[in-house]
């Protein structure tokens, strides 16, 4: 599954075989017939479709679902994915952490602090959109937006807590923690089906969410206060819920990417592009429950 915009991008493991997910491919002679697959019903792969990683000498030959596989080499694993997860979202906290730490938010440095929040957004922006766009994962350019990210994460955490709601910082991170919990969960008992469907309605609500908040920001640039109102107040509540609704779809987009990668043998080095989608999926979520937090306190 893959989408060319970097914030909702959700890309398939090795585009150079196409995606791997929602784009069902022909089936390939010698491949599985139309209709054998017994995990046809909600698998965006029914069909007979073929193994995306084929041309991976170390893939899985087998394209059936559930089939017993011969574990090889230089393939992606859960392993794999957790590490490198755990590399991305510790290089996001650690700079944040450090950013909260020696960048000040008191009034004397809060426009020097906005100002370099910024900043480092725009940059975690462009490094994104780059790797979006980048036919194969780059370690460092993963790391890079984790690292900027981070900056940007601790300054806007930090000025939130000094100025708005103390302590909304440490409930935000339990809250993502417990989303991600809570959709991972749902997602192994099968509680949420991704297929077609469910990828095509999640991408045209996003893509209607991000429009209503850009309508929302040019109000508020040209006319002053909220815009539209969208940030506070009631319509501020119900949309912070939507918007971490929607980031809840995407963790789910994120690990039917993981488990198709792992089950047809992705290449290793793709496990990046997994850590790297999970990263920008929970920071998502974090800003959302983190402005929603902050309106429930503010309106105590």
């Amino acid at each position: 599954m893959r989408s060319s915009n970097p914030v909702f991008s959700r890309r398939g493991f090795s585009r150079d075989n196409g995606y791997a997910g929602f784009n069902a491919q022909q089936p390939q002679a010698g491949g599985p017939a139309v209709g054998t697959d017994p995990y046809a019903t909600g698998n965006p792969y029914a069909g007979g479709a073929a193994n995306p990683y084929a041309t991976n000498p170390y893939a899985p030959q087998d394209t059936q679902l559930g089939a017993p596989q011969q574990a090889r080499g230089n393939v992606m694993t859960i392993d794999d994915v957790v590490s490198r997860t755990a590399m991305t979202l510790g290089t996001v906290v650690v700079t944040a952490v450090l950013s909260w730490l020696l960048l000040p938010v008191d009034p004397a440095n809060l426009t020097k602090s906005y100002g370099i929040a910024i900043g480092a957004a725009l940059v975690a922006l462009v490094l994104s959109l780059v790797q979006s766009f980048k036919r194969k994962p780059s370690p460092a350019l993963i790391l890079s937006y984790a690292a900027f990210e981070g900056v940007f994460l601790g300054v806007i955490s930090a000025a939130v807590s000094t100025y708005i709601a103390d302590g909304v910082v440490t409930q935000a991170v339990l809250g993502t923690m417990a989303v991600f919990a809570g959709v991972l969960v749902a997602y192994k008992m099968g509680w949420i089906r991704v297929n077609r469907r469910f990828y095509g309605f999640v991408m045209a609500a996003a893509m209607g969410f991000m429009l209503l908040m850009v309508v929302n920001l040019l109000f508020s640039v040209f006319g002053g206060g909220d815009g539209l109102g969208f940030r506070s107040g009631g319509l501020g509540i119900l949309f912070g819920v939507i918007g971490i609704i929607l980031g809840a779809c995407f963790l789910a987009l994120d690990f039917k990417q993981v488990e198709d990668g792992v089950t047809y043998g992705a290449p290793r080095e793709e496990a990046w592009l997994a850590a790297f989608g999970l990263t920008m999926t929970l920071v998502w979520i974090y800003l959302e429950m983190l402005r929603l937090l902050s309106i429930l306190q503010g309106d105590d």
